[in-house]
């Protein structure tokens, strides 16, 4: 019975590899577990106490028990027979791709994660890179919202910045759910964006089904309350302008709201500016229909170039920050008492009236969202030296950014420009537009570089709301 038994190494490695599993996966994971729980509901209780809209139980519910929820929606399933009737498919096939679906779209909300990791890491990286402020909030009536109400942000896109800087700015009064496009959808950072409560989209999507899955989700999110975040553009601007609102996502949110029943859904229009949009020359760029369409190398080579750069000016403290990043959140607007006064019910409706009603709150919401985008330096500086592409002295230069602001205060605009460093914020934007190339000094005048002038135009697009 003690006599020796001889096996090969490489069982042995196996028997050794397995064993080593079953301690963790018997006995360690569970305790990992229960201790992960134990300080995520921590966290819950503790934000929970002082969000002005609470965590809904819609976003604390098992992943898996979502999707399936999703997955054997009445009208998903109808969406499905009739997808497997049109392509002439098994039944089966046609379920698993609603499965494949509902696991591409469904996120998997973590409060620690939104509340500790991805606020920490929003925070650090908005302040690293800009002075962040926000302009405006009409606190008194956003404090007066009902809070079993689904409140829905409705903001400009300018940046893939806007997902990072509202959701820092808004965490102390809710955890934000992002339509996120298929970009993000690269390991590890569909982890962590799943984490932090967003679902993805595929955006011009023509495939039926997959949109009815979509749509599911997205009703099923706003009849349980859960906040959001939408951009109603679709994408970033690139000529710097409030693009047309695309209505999809707005629609599938109002498609069986009833005024007289269940949650009310308000929307807060919000605006977001910045002294400089990271990917400005890129979105001008693809204005003109004959550029060659840049490889995916060449953008992994840019960007690694600019951070690049950037840490070599830091490690020389020579490194300044890219100005101001700012944030303005408007009324809320209430869609039960829109449709109120209006005598709307969008449940009533067929698609075709539905959807010319939201495609006019939609064009309600986005004049709020126009006249909200902050005024910031380098757009004063940019509508400036285009004013006189012949040129101008700094002096003449600075005194058309001086009579625009008070214009622009007059006639209502936030102005991020503080009056008491207004001399150095223009000077500061002015000595940007230099470094950057897009202005240029002879002879005493100041003038557009010809090779900057459409991203110059970028910027002053973003004053086309209070037009000169």
């Amino acid at each position: 019975m003690s006599s020796a038994v001889a096996v090969p190494v490489w069982l042995f490695a196996l028997l050794v590899a397995l064993a080593a599993w079953a301690l963790l996966e018997r006995l360690l994971m569970p305790g990992v577990r229960w201790w992960l729980r134990r300080r995520v509901n921590r966290v819950i209780d503790e934000v929970n106490t002082r969000l002005n809209i609470s965590i809904r139980p819609f976003q604390l519910t098992k992943r898996a028990v979502l999707i399936d929820r999703l997955v054997y929606d009445p009208k998903v399933a109808e969406a499905m027979q009739d997808y497997a009737a049109e392509q002439n498919m098994p039944r089966e096939v046609a379920q698993a791709k609603v499965q494949h679906y509902a696991r591409e779209i469904v996120p998997a909300f973590n409060a620690y994660v939104y509340f500790r990791v991805g606020y920490w890491i929003a925070e650090r990286f908005a302040r690293l890179l800009y002075r962040v402020r926000v302009g405006f909030a009409d606190n008194e009536r956003l404090a007066r919202i009902d809070p079993q109400a689904t409140v829905v942000f409705v903001m400009n896109h300018r940046s893939n910045m806007d997902y990072v800087l509202a959701a820092f700015l808004a965490a102390e009064h809710t955890a934000l759910s992002y339509a996120v496009g298929e970009w993000a959808r690269i390991w590890p950072l569909t982890q962590l964006i799943r984490a932090m409560g967003a679902y993805f989209v595929r955006r011009n999507s023509k495939n039926a089904l997959y949109r009815r899955v979509l749509e599911r989700y997205v009703h099923m999110a706003t009849q349980e309350g859960v906040c959001q975040a939408v951009f109603p553009e679709g994408g970033l601007s690139r000529d710097g302008r409030l693009q047309a609102p695309r209505l999809g996502i707005l629609d599938y949110m109002l498609r069986g709201f009833d005024p007289e029943q269940g949650r009310d859904i308000v929307f807060v229009p919000v605006g977001i500016n910045y002294d400089r949009t990271l990917e400005d020359r890129s979105l001008v760029r693809r204005l003109d229909p004959a550029a060659a369409r840049r490889s995916r190398w060449f953008v992994v080579r840019t960007t690694f170039g600019f951070v690049a750069r950037n840490l070599w000016l830091m490690l020389r403290s020579r490194w300044h920050r890219f100005g101001y990043a700012s944030v303005n959140f408007g009324s809320p607007v209430s869609a039960r008492d829109w449709c109120r006064r209006d005598g709307v019910n969008f449940a009533a409706l067929d698609g075709e009236q539905r959807f010319a009603q939201v495609e006019r709150l939609a064009g309600e919401l986005m004049e709020c969202v126009a006249r909200l985008v902050p005024v910031l330096p380098v757009p004063l500086l940019a509508e400036a030296v285009l004013a006189a592409p012949q040129g101008q002295s700094e002096y003449d230069l600075t005194a058309r950014v001086y009579d625009r602001i008070e214009a622009l205060q007059r006639a209502g605009a936030v102005v991020i420009v503080p009056s008491r460093t207004r001399a150095h914020s223009v000077e500061t934007a002015l000595n940007m537009l230099k470094l950057r190339r897009m202005v240029v000094t002879s002879e005493g005048l100041c003038r557009p570089a010809p090779e900057a002038l459409e991203v110059l135009a970028y910027y002053r697009n973003s004053l086309a709301a209070w037009p000169a």
